[in-house]
């Protein structure tokens, strides 16, 4: 018989057992190695010219890869520490950004814009007089029924233009401050009500740039940097890179009138020698390392290597669908948060991955998901524009297809 003691200890590493987490599965190491092939055989039939993939969990990346080129016409090779300009999965970060302020008490989502921008203050709505009225094409102005609130930008659902007119060449131009370009959003009446609809709007999310110097006192740019990129480790991450990371940048390709890859350089977006515009809405480069560092966060509830940058509340209220029963793009399925959107209902190239991912893709064909319930992020990092169907781009479904098959529960 055991002695009581031995009983205690018994029952005490017991208790220590159920409490331990539980440990993850190996990863399928056959179907990580999947991934560089099928990256390859789109770099061979001439969809690509290279790719570099990051496939991580919580507790780290377990598969990263570099094929391809990065400059074919110089063969330098894709290598892991390419940079690439990563367009709208700059926005997350920005709404990270109003979410810090928010986790120090210095805003709420559900403040009125204006209360940090008086220029919103009055803002107005384009109203369709009656057919024949004065014209088919004749508009009023009205008041709404409320004013814009920071949600609608994180959203997408205020109303604002995608740019306003006037400074619809700020991102080649880059030559306006984020002050000047929220004021030109501010004077742009307002395409619907807000919050009753859904339209894709980088002049909103520019204006929450806008909002973050205000708030904080600081430029948008040095804030994500102290608050953001430097407790990270996102060293390779910036809107205005240096002479030696220019030089590690992928061309941008896309297919001539022949069908071939070829290189649009790197003028779509501009980077002029003192540009004042750094682009809220979509101006990053970044690299593969840097944005599992990010995406490692989430997973985690806003914490990385024990450094809190988020509270967990306010990971939850960014990445839960925050627009209702409203349509949203991009492909079908989906939601949008503060800043991600975010899988309702997995389908078509989502269908692999849990409702509740979340995520945001680039013009220039890179895409990023994050899923909770499976503990994963893939990262596909590329530089082609003219993809047909590019939200739901073949690589991107086979990219989520084996990262998923690999480490599934």
């Amino acid at each position: 018989m055991r002695s009581p003691r031995a009983l205690l200890l018994f029952a005490a590493l017991t208790f220590l057992t159920a409490l331990a987490p539980a440990q993850q599965p190996a990863p399928d190491a056959e179907k990580l190695k999947a991934i560089p092939a099928a990256m390859q055989k789109f770099v061979d039939d001439g969809d690509l010219s290279g790719a570099v993939t990051v496939v991580g969990r919580k507790d780290g990346v377990v598969a990263f890869d570099a094929i391809g080129q990065r400059d074919t016409a110089a063969r330098a090779p894709m290598t892991k520490d390419t940079l690439f300009r990563i367009a709208s999965m700059t926005k997350p970060i920005t709404a990270i950004g109003i979410m810090i302020l928010a986790d120090e008490g210095k805003l709420s989502p559900d403040d009125d814009v204006a209360k940090y921008l008086p220029e919103f203050t009055g803002q107005l709505l384009n109203a369709p007089l009656p057919k024949g009225a004065a014209g088919d094409a004749a508009v009023a102005l009205k008041k709404p029924k409320r004013a814009v609130k920071l949600r609608d930008l994180l959203t997408h659902t205020s109303g604002a233009a995608s740019y306003p007119k006037g400074v619809d060449d700020v991102y080649s131009k880059r030559n306006r401050t984020l002050a000047e370009t929220a004021l030109a959003t501010a004077l742009q009446p307002l395409m619907f009500e807000p919050g009753t609809q859904w339209s894709y709007s980088n002049s909103g999310i520019d204006a929450l740039g806008r909002v973050i110097e205000v708030v904080s006192g600081e430029s948008y740019e040095a804030f994500l940097q102290k608050r953001v990129f430097d407790p990270l480790g996102m060293k390779d991450t910036t809107f205005y890179p240096t002479k030696e990371q220019s030089g590690r940048l992928a061309l941008i390709y896309f297919k001539d009138k022949n069908n071939k890859l070829v290189s649009s350089g790197n003028a779509l977006i501009g980077l002029p020698a003192n540009p004042k515009h750094p682009i809220p809405a979509g101006g990053l480069v970044s690299c593969g390392a840097d944005l599992a560092n990010l995406y490692r966060m989430m997973l985690n509830k806003g914490e990385f290597n024990g450094k809190r940058i988020l509270s967990e509340k306010a990971v939850d209220e960014m990445t839960k669908v925050q627009t209702g029963d409203i349509k949203t793009g991009f492909v079908e399925g989906m939601g949008f948060g503060y800043g991600w959107a975010v899988v309702r209902e997995p389908k078509g190239v989502t269908a692999m991955l849990s409702a509740g991912t979340y995520g945001h893709g680039g013009a220039f064909g890179t895409q990023a998901w994050i899923d909770p319930k499976q503990d994963l992020f893939v990262v596909l990092l590329i530089q082609r524009t003219g993809l047909p169907n590019a939200d739901a781009s073949p690589m991107r479904e086979k990219l989520q297809e084996l990262a998923v098959g690999a480490l599934k529960k």
